[in-house]
């Protein structure tokens, strides 16, 4: 099949095809007498592969990981659950981060009269917020 089927078939873009390709995430197609790629069975599962560990945000160094397991066929699900796991806990690290960011920000958000003047308490929380991250920020009124 061409890049054009290939696409259609994955949902992934041309460019993102030709860019795993580059990365060496999918392996150098055929090439026809026209110059054109050519790509087989395997590349659409490999593919696919991709886009599904992609949509669950393993990144494209711990999918080119899991892959050169596949690849090597040296691998054991235990050291496939080990990766797993960390992703998992990568996630859930996450998670917490943005629960910490929207108890902030309805803080935030919550103090802000919303009158129509200079002085908005979101925007001076948002200046003379602390640097040291998201959870030490809070709303204060100008001037207090």
């Amino acid at each position: 099949m061409r890049i054009g089927e290939l696409a259609a078939e994955t949902g992934v873009k041309i460019e993102t095809i030709r860019y795993y390709e580059r990365v060496e995430i999918l392996p150098a197609p055929a090439r026809t007498a026209n110059n054109y790629r050519t790509y087989t069975r395997t590349h659409l599962r490999r593919l696919r592969f991709v886009r599904r560990a992609r949509a669950l945000g393993f990144t494209l160094d711990e999918v080119r990981t899991l892959l050169a397991m596949i690849d090597g066929g040296d691998y054991t699900c235990a050291e496939v659950k080990t990766l797993g796991e960390r992703h998992l806990a990568d996630i859930r690290a996450k998670i917490a981060e943005l629960r910490r960011m929207e108890d902030v920000m309805g803080q935030v958000v919550e103090q802000c009269s919303g009158a129509r003047t200079p002085d908005c308490s979101m925007l001076e929380a948002l200046f003379d917020g602390d640097d040291r991250g998201v959870d030490d920020l809070r709303c204060r009124r100008p001037g207090v």
